[in-house]
């Protein structure tokens, strides 16, 4: 990540872009699902490894543009539970990518007035992984900007069974609360977060991959046939704009037709079953 004092100048097609993107809604969350480093390797008969290495400068880039376009949250689905199921190798490497890009960019972050937050079961990994996320939460602990997320030995089904274990847990402690939608967010990993306005996701897949199961309801989903080291700024910046030229009508009608229709309609048009394209 670039300090304040390194930024650098961008191309005239690039700031025309961002202006662009300046002259609309900003999402407050955005999330990212990054897919392709293994085939980006592969593609170029590389291990598997060096595709994971190649990917840190797309988290760079990302996370610069979140902050660049001041976004309150940016979640980024780094390692998956599911992910143990991968060679061992592959796991130790990305392990330790995590210590080297939380050693190496927490001053920028910093600096940035970034603030880390992890999503996840994370204390389940190794002691020296455990240790080097610790440093970064106490580093960036006050820092009032962008929060990242990054999601680690994330699962969306965990998160949520964690939250009613937490709720059961609260009711043998005595303090028991009523069981409804806001008593599970605020149990959630991402408890007092807005939940994301877009996903993001590389490599062409179309699917959630068990990420954000209960935040995600509402989003508005972006996909691209690009890998993830190939993910850059642009990128970034078209998933934005793009964001900005959809209707979100959380299930209800859009405003300039609301005005039109008769409450009969209007109340059938609210309803979870009238329009499965509504947003």
């Amino acid at each position: 990540m670039r300090s304040k004092a390194k930024s650098v100048k961008q191309s005239a097609p690039d700031d025309l872009l961002l202006r662009r993107v300046l002259d609309g809604q900003i999402p407050r969350h955005v999330a990212v699902i990054m897919d392709g480093n293994g085939r980006w390797a592969q593609a170029r008969n590389r291990p598997r490894v060096e595709g994971h290495r190649a990917g840190v400068q797309a988290v760079r880039e990302t996370v610069e543009t979140g902050a660049e376009l001041k976004l309150e949250y940016l979640t980024l689905y780094a390692f998956s539970r599911e992910n143990w199921s991968r060679p061992r190798v592959e796991v130790w490497t990305l392990m330790n990518l995590l210590k080297e890009y939380l050693r190496r960019e927490m001053q920028n972050m910093v600096d940035n007035d970034i603030r880390l937050q992890i999503l996840g079961r994370w204390r389940e990994f190794d002691p020296s992984v455990v240790k080097a996320i610790e440093r970064g939460l106490i580093a960036t602990a006050d820092c009032k900007g962008m929060t990242l997320n990054i999601a680690l030995n994330y699962s969306g089904r965990s998160e949520i069974v964690d939250a009613c274990r937490k709720i059961v847990a609260d009711w043998a402690s005595g303090q028991p609360v009523d069981i409804d939608e806001q008593t599970l967010d605020q149990c959630l990993y991402t408890s007092g977060q807005a939940p994301p306005d877009l996903m993001i996701r590389t490599s062409g897949e179309k699917r959630l991959s068990n990420f954000l199961l209960w935040q995600l309801a509402y989003a508005e989903l972006w996909f691209t046939d690009k890998l993830w080291p190939e993910f850059g700024r642009n990128d970034f910046l078209q998933a934005v704009l793009d964001y900005q030229s959809r209707a979100r009508r959380f299930g209800n009608v859009e405003a300039s037709s609301s005005s039109e229709s008769s409450p009969t309609e209007l109340d059938s048009a609210s309803g979870p079953s009238s329009d499965f394209g509504a947003r």
